[in-house]
């Protein structure tokens, strides 16, 4: 399947803003199951300074924010061929070790809740994969899916108490949980594409578990499947912060709104040049 991504991520200032830098996690790699065809990342009010791998091999990009901006936007526009792996991306690779993986994160460390309904389902080592499918709709059983309710400081063990989340919490409870096995897990983010529209909101997110014989595989709690073509891997990391698309800091600029678009669909080359010329 090709698919054609249109990301938007606009702040806007109420005072100039004095100084400001953002890391950006929103280039995605070749990996199994997707090939990069074209991606190309378009900023207002900001420059690229560096680019670089993190310590997840994410491709990653800082950029500053041009004194007295008021209004910043990056846009990334691109075009991904993608196949059906039942979620397996392979083996593991990297400058971390899978030890890494298994410790808890400040937003992944689990509490009293998290440690109860990971018992509620045994765990069968000879059988990982079945504990965590099993995990996995336990997970979407306790957690209402909610917008709106959690933010991007909000702990699995939080978001589990308050019964409901987005795709980020039930992905961190399900790492949580799963490390309290011994399993090694990781939170992805990405993009889906949706049956129902192309409009979204915002980009996507899921987890990963290391699986002795088969390596990642990954698992979407909050539909209840493993990826599948419709999917596209942008970072990963030991939990969403590690994972994030954009996190930064700025000093002035008085209040700050966020607005984010995102467009994903099936895509032809022809298109996705149409669609770039007219972002610029």
């Amino acid at each position: 399947m090709r698919l054609h991504i249109s990301h938007t991520t606009t702040y806007l200032f109420s005072q100039p803003a004095l100084h400001g830098l953002q890391r950006l996690r929103l280039k995605p790699k070749d990996t199994h199951g997707q090939t990069i065809r074209e991606w190309n990342m378009h900023f207002h009010g900001a420059r690229i300074e560096v680019e670089y791998e993190d310590q997840h091999h994410n491709a990653t990009t800082l950029v500053s924010l041009e004194p007295g901006a008021q209004e910043v936007s990056v846009t990334c526009n691109g075009l991904v061929d993608t196949s059906d792996k039942v979620g397996v991306i392979g083996f593991h690779t990297g400058h971390m070790p899978l030890w890494s993986f298994v410790r808890p994160t400040p937003l992944t460390r689990a509490g009293l809740r998290v440690r109860a309904l990971a018992s509620s389902v045994p765990a069968n080592r000879s059988e990982p994969l079945e504990y965590l499918h099993a995990l996995s709709v336990s997970v979407r059983a306790a957690m209402e899916y909610l917008p709106g309710m959690t933010d991007s400081e909000t702990s699995a063990e939080q978001a589990l108490a308050a019964g409901h989340g987005v795709c980020q919490d039930q992905a961190q409870v399900f790492i949580s949980a799963g490390r309290l096995a011994g399993i090694p897990m990781r939170y992805v983010g990405g993009y889906l594409m949706m049956n129902d529209r192309i409009e979204q909101d915002a980009g996507h997110g899921w987890a990963e578990a290391h699986i002795e014989g088969l390596g990642w595989v990954g698992f979407d709690v909050s539909n209840g499947i493993s990826p599948d073509e419709r999917y596209v891997r942008v970072a990963s990391g030991c939990d969403y912060r590690e994972a994030a698309p954009i996190t930064g800091i700025s000093t002035g600029g008085g209040e700050i709104s966020l607005h984010v678009a995102v467009k994903v669909r099936e895509g032809a080359a022809e298109q996705g040049q149409q669609l770039q010329q007219q972002q610029q």
